[in-house]
């Protein structure tokens, strides 16, 4: 038997064509799809022998397609899932944002399957399950054709753990995946307050900050922070981090942003053993796109932060200067995000380009680990 032949549509700079190739399955990516000019650009530096298709899903024929004769589909829609297919793959793989479980989009999906004689599962996964220390909750399906239930399925739910973990992720584990609050009890105050926002103790683990100053932080988003840093089973941010350099201070916040954005921040250091989604609009936009890095350690928050509303303007920045907070930089995001190091952009693609690319893409890791699932 030949390897799988596989169809990568929506394919962005690759994160599905690399996830397979972690996966380690015997296997040939025949064509990839995407309209994304930019996109494509990174996709063709990376895997340029991989034929790529730059068109609209609706613009291609059945012939077209028909003639990849492929068994595997791998797909990252924006919107709709694709049932245009007269040839049935034997494999389908499908990642979108946390929300697609409930959409309409997703009945018209899971329906066309079952008419085709598809069994498949659901998932809702972080790579903080793999130990990874960010939090990037998203929706998979992966359906295999075949008359047989899947060894693990669980018809009718939505699986919120790999298969071959405890039966339940801990509780630790689905706080910092994005799944749940510590508790289930919110107060009316605390509906408001935005998960992204505070930030945390510059030590290690985040401390507790003083309610009067850290307005936009409940006592339980603290706790639910410092439980994240406490769990063991995921790395610290510093293996994942760039050695330190001249061209980092390219990365580090600009004082106006310090000044307007200080107290909705997501701080983070390299002992942290977690952050923030990654959003496409890092690096331009500051708040609730990501978390961003405490260089300076050996500075506590409290210090900095303490009776921090009496300064003027020019005392502030002086004091929240002393973080040395900067943006994480893409390579750091990618690595985060399970790319290898020989992964990488072609030199004109900007900065404000990769970041937004590296938002819409997905955990390589993630990917790799479903994929080795659907076809084991």
């Amino acid at each position: 038997m030949g390897p799988v032949r596989v169809l990568e549509l929506y394919s962005g700079i690759g994160g599905m064509h690399q996830a397979l190739r972690e996966s380690c399955i015997s296997a040939e990516v025949v064509a990839a799809v995407d309209v994304n000019t930019v996109a494509n650009e990174v996709y063709k530096h990376n895997f340029p022998s991989t034929p790529l298709w730059a068109k609209t899903i609706e613009g291609i024929t059945l012939a077209e397609l028909n003639r990849l004769s492929f068994d595997m589909i791998l797909m990252s829609p924006p919107c709709q899932p694709f049932t245009r297919l007269q040839r049935l793959p034997k494999y389908i793989l499908l990642e979108n944002v946390k929300g697609f479980e409930t959409s309409s989009a997703r009945d018209k999906l899971v329906e066309t399957l079952k008419k085709c004689g598809f069994k498949y599962q659901e998932f809702l996964l972080s790579p903080t399950y793999l130990g990874i220390p960010n939090s990037r909750l998203r929706y998979f399906l992966i359906a295999k054709l075949q008359s047989e239930l899947l060894t693990f399925q669980a018809p009718g739910q939505i699986l919120e753990n790999f298969p071959d973990q405890e039966p339940k992720a801990s509780v630790k584990h689905r706080v910092a995946a994005g799944l749940e609050k510590e508790s289930s009890f919110t107060s009316p105050e605390e509906e408001h307050i935005e998960p992204n926002s505070g930030s945390d103790a510059g030590s290690g683990q985040c401390s507790q900050k003083e309610a009067f100053v850290f307005k936009l932080e409940t006592a339980k988003e603290m706790e639910r922070k410092r439980n994240q840093d406490s769990d063991l089973s995921i790395q610290m941010l510093k293996d994942f981090l760039e050695e330190d350099g001249e061209e980092m201070s390219q990365y580090f916040l600009p004082p106006k942003a310090l000044l307007r954005y200080a107290f909705l921040l997501d701080i983070v250091t390299p002992s942290c053993r977690r952050s923030t989604c990654f959003t496409k609009g890092y690096g331009h936009y500051v708040e609730g796109t990501g978390s961003v890095l405490q260089t300076a350690e050996d500075v506590q928050l409290e210090s900095v932060f303490k009776s921090i509303e009496m300064l003027s303007e020019e005392e502030k920045l002086m004091k929240l200067s002393t973080l040395k907070l900067r943006y994480f930089t893409p390579r750091e995001i990618e690595n985060l995000h399970g790319f290898p190091p020989e992964f990488g952009f072609p030199d004109k693609i900007t900065m404000k380009q990769r970041y937004r690319l590296l938002g819409n893409s997905l955990n390589v890791h993630v990917v790799a680990k479903l994929i080795s699932l659907l076809t084991g």
